[in-house]
């Protein structure tokens, strides 16, 4: 078997991470490549040819590899490709991040007789997508087919995927989405000098860092910000993201008549350097496997308000607000206003999404599946 525990050399682990957008799971992933040991461990990615992204070459440069495939629409196409890799590279073990798209490389990795194999949620349905969520549903049946492992960023995603026997029974992985801690220490310095650049110097700024889809609802945030425009006159709403819904979303805010009170940042790589221009985040999110906004804003320390599509496992600090979207948009205006000046102080549930304490757990649980794989080969 290559990749044997005994190695010296680093064990190659596949990827599945589909298209890159500059989003929030391949953020993750990405997180705990830079900070596993690259001499126990190096990752390949497999991603889709339709990305939006090109491979980082910071991570090329630590040694990662990234493979294209075939959109995974294609589907027959993606799936040929992906065996023609897994039976070259041999690898011990395939880490599918495509939620309940997964069956399809985890079917291939199955038919080249790759011994571990990964699935692992980030997500859950939600609202009134009707043909998508159809479409998760009937995946999810086939969710376990092919894997030997199961995996989710939380106990909400993890029982969705997996079903609540396999998750009480231990048999569910809860790997936490980690951050970086000290990226989001950012200086005051750069924070002024920021807020001067994006014309925000001296406003009261709402933000809100996303894809523009469905899912984050940028519609009841528009109709939030208005509200807080109408308590406070030197308020802004700073958008940072992009996405499919960007047409539908200047739309709203033309018709809303805040033009002039919004700013439009787009899609950015370093999106742990925005944080704390803002004074409050707000997060409507009708649903959502984590929230990884919600993680960063805290450890930004900066105040948020979130939906309660948003698990439990999101508030890390004092300065988190839960509101149910039955609530007027009016009310979750006063809200933010009410907690932007918090001191926010994280709690010890934190520490669950400091990489540097998730990722020595991640080794050791490759470490260990690998073992167990070895002997029972013996």
């Amino acid at each position: 078997m290559k990749n044997k525990i005994e190695n010296s050399t680093p064990i190659r682990i596949a990827y599945i991470i589909g298209k890159m957008w500059a989003g929030g799971v391949e953020a993750v992933v990405f997180n705990y490549y830079r900070a596993i040991d690259h001499n126990k461990f190096q990752f390949d990615f497999y991603y889709d040819a339709d990305s939006t992204v090109e491979p980082p070459q910071e991570l090329i440069d630590m040694g990662a590899r990234f493979i294209k495939l075939p959109p995974y629409q294609q589907l027959n196409e993606y799936i040929k490709q992906l065996r023609v890799f897994l039976r070259t590279e041999k690898y011990t073990i395939v880490h599918s991040h495509l939620n309940t798209l997964s069956v399809f490389p985890l079917y291939a990795a199955w038919r080249e007789h790759v011994p571990i194999r990964i699935a692992h949620n980030h997500s859950v349905p939600g609202g009134n997508e009707f043909k998508r969520n159809a479409a998760k549903q009937l995946l999810r049946c086939f969710a376990k087919l092919f894997s030997t492992h199961y995996f989710a960023c939380s106990e909400k995603a993890g029982r969705w995927m997996f079903g609540d026997k396999d998750f009480d029974a231990g048999r569910v992985y809860v790997l936490k989405n980690a951050v970086e801690f000290e990226k989001f220490r950012v200086s005051d310095a750069e924070v002024g000098q920021l807020r001067k650049d994006l014309k925000v110097d001296g406003k009261f700024v709402v933000g809100h860092i996303g894809r523009f889809t469905y899912a984050k609802n940028h519609q009841f945030l528009l109709d939030v910000f208005r509200e807080v425009l109408n308590r406070r006159n030197d308020a802004v709403l700073l958008l940072v993201g992009d996405g499919e819904l960007h047409e539908e979303i200047e739309e709203g805010i033309i018709r809303r008549g805040l033009e002039k009170h919004v700013v439009m940042v787009g899609k950015v790589t370093n999106p742990e350097k925005y944080y704390r221009v803002n004074d409050v985040l707000i997060i409507p999110s009708v649903f959502e496997g984590l929230s990884m906004t919600t993680i960063e804003s805290q450890v930004s320390g900066v105040p948020v308000v979130i939906s309660k599509a948003i698990p439990r496992e999101a508030v890390i600090s004092n300065g988190c607000r839960y509101m149910d979207m039955d609530t007027s948009p009016d009310k979750w205006a006063e809200v933010a206003i009410a907690v932007a000046d918090m001191d926010v102080q994280l709690t010890k549930s934190a520490d669950n999404y400091n990489i540097k304490t998730q990722v020595p757990k991640l080794e050791t649980w490759y470490l260990n599946a690998i073992r167990m794989q070895y002997q029972s080969n013996i």
